[in-house]
């Protein structure tokens, strides 16, 4: 039975020619023919599954999600609850109405950077983050940078070699570092590889005393649409293990409701 989508179909053909081979390692240029035999114009967005629902029923049958590598190559990983997380239910304390007087760009578009500017110019994430409006810290643009590293999901040991890695938004403030990434809607979960890789990258960098850091964390930042304006969720986690991408825990979580005055 075809899988309804395009992009699932790509990474159903995939997976079956791994499995048939019994390496579940595969490269672009694999995926490249695949795209090209499905009619799929974007082949970098291919293996791209930002959370759980965007893969295809034989994953899900399987239990595998899609890691990348580096160099152009990826894997079929087993267990999809190592390379999903659930994004957490926020409790009723922690949920507030946030007043604020929107400019003439505030929520002009959608897109992942305006979610992150909205979250910055409303002072939303210094009071999130620091717990203080007035907080002054340092705000670098998003960036893309590549890393050699090993490290575990569980037991498996995995080896990347000059792995992209993808910053959405960076904050420092008192020698704490947190990176953020930003989204549209509610989803259930997300692909830990978006915060983790970034999080290896400055723990690489804090091992080897390039940067001294006091701490590393990461926000999710998730935005949609309320009755009075924009609903924001945000989410603060931070790895046990910078070795082990299933170390991951929640550290604070909050929900804003823009409220326009």
């Amino acid at each position: 039975m075809r899988e309804k989508g395009v992009k699932k179909t790509v990474i159903t053909e995939l997976f079956q020619a791994c499995e048939k081979s019994g390496c579940f390692e595969f490269d672009n240029e694999f995926v490249k023919k695949i795209c090209k035999k499905e009619a799929f114009k974007n082949q970098f967005d291919a293996t791209k599954c930002d959370n759980s629902n965007n893969l295809p029923d034989i994953l899900r049958k399987k239990d595998y999600f899609v890691l990348h590598l580096g160099n152009g190559k990826h894997k079929f990983v087993k267990g999809i609850q190592r390379g999903y997380h659930k994004f957490e239910p926020i409790p009723d304390r922690n949920q507030y109405q946030w007043k604020y007087r929107k400019s003439l760009l505030n929520e002009y578009d959608t897109s992942e950077s305006n979610i992150l500017s909205v979250a910055l110019n409303q002072r939303i994430l210094h009071d999130f983050l620091y717990e203080d409006i007035v907080a002054s810290p340092k705000a670098y643009n998003s960036r893309r940078t590549k890393m050699t590293c090993s490290f575990h999901i569980g037991t498996e040991r995995i080896e990347a070699e000059n792995l992209q890695i993808e910053i959405d938004f960076t904050l420092e403030h008192s020698g704490k570092v947190t990176v953020i990434e930003g989204k549209n809607g509610f989803p259930a979960d997300f692909a830990v590889y978006q915060l983790f890789n970034p999080f290896k990258y400055f723990a690489e960098l804090k091992t080897k005393s390039v940067l001294s850091m006091k701490e590393i964390s990461c926000c999710y930042v998730l935005r949609d649409k309320a009755a009075k304006g924009s609903l924001l969720r945000l989410y603060n986690y931070t790895f046990d293990d910078a070795d082990d991408m299933t170390s991951i825990h929640l550290a604070a979580a909050a929900q804003y409701e823009l409220i326009k005055r």
